[in-house]
């Protein structure tokens, strides 16, 4: 496997991400999560090309839904949804459900890659089943304008990253570690009053996912603040802790541990 053997793509920040989410596990134990993950990321990128020539109704064979009803029943509240979810199993094919939808509109939060060629090739692969890319600084703008101009939507937030130092307006624990967190999916629900969807996905077998939409029941603006943010940080804990090699590990989720402002006096 060159990814691992060879090329040894962000192993330093693989292992290291392992150490700190499952410190139960042994250095066996863990080694052998790294393989299996390296194996899966393989895929990922594989699968991602993929998506450029790939039937609408081949992926929807290869990705399912398990509760697809739920999208109806969001739908018919009239409300804009903010889905948020995880780098997890296949989160790429996650976009099929834009052919799902009736009376709403697919829309995918992403960070604008630097590389032109390269960003453009996203938007591409990403953009493959109607679903409408916004980078994160066009995010808030443009919601507001759909909201002005009538337009109902899906919006999917990836919202496992680590914000920038900067940036960071709320510090929790992470399978025990505690670090900054992204809050937009949850600030953006409470702001224009949309309803909040988490999803689960899970890898039935190689080149095979499914997913499951997990409803926040209640009206976000009326809840605490970073209530919804935690519920999503629990249940992506869990879903990990199921079959961890299906998780992204490469992205640096701990890089600013240590570093949260001290209580002030």
């Amino acid at each position: 496997m060159i990814t691992y053997y060879i090329v040894g793509y962000r192993k330093k920040t693989v292992r290291e991400n392992l150490q700190l989410a499952l410190p139960h596990l042994n250095d066996a134990e863990r080694k052998k999560i790294e393989k299996k993950f390296y194996h899966h990321f393989c895929d990922t990128l594989f699968e991602m090309i993929k998506t450029m020539t790939i039937s609408e109704k081949e992926m929807k064979k290869r990705f399912v839904f398990e509760n697809i009803e739920v999208v109806k029943e969001y739908e018919d509240k009239g409300k804009s949804i903010a889905l948020i979810c995880a780098h997890y199993a296949s989160y790429e094919w996650l976009l099929v459900m834009n052919k799902y939808l009736t009376t709403h509109k697919g829309f995918g939060i992403y960070k604008k890659i630097r590389n032109k060629y390269f960003d453009k090739l996203v938007r591409k692969i990403r953009g493959k089943f109607d679903a409408e890319l916004i980078d994160t600084r066009s995010t808030i703008p443009t919601m507001r304008q759909n909201q002005r101009d009538g337009v109902l939507g899906y919006y999917g937030f990836l919202s496992d990253q680590s914000p920038k130092l900067k940036n960071a307006v709320y510090w929790t624990e992470v399978f025990g570690v505690e670090v900054p967190v992204h809050v937009g999916a949850e600030l953006l629900a409470k702001k224009l009053d949309m309803n909040v969807m988490f999803v689960k996905g899970s890898k039935i077998k190689r080149g095979y996912y499914k997913a499951e939409f997990i409803p926040y029941p209640q009206t976000p603006k009326d809840v605490p603040n970073f209530e919804i943010t935690d519920e999503f940080l629990r249940l992506m804990e869990k879903q990990i802790l199921e079959a961890p090699e299906y998780y992204l590990w490469t992205h640096k989720r701990f890089k600013h541990r240590g570093k949260a402002p001290k209580p002030k006096a």
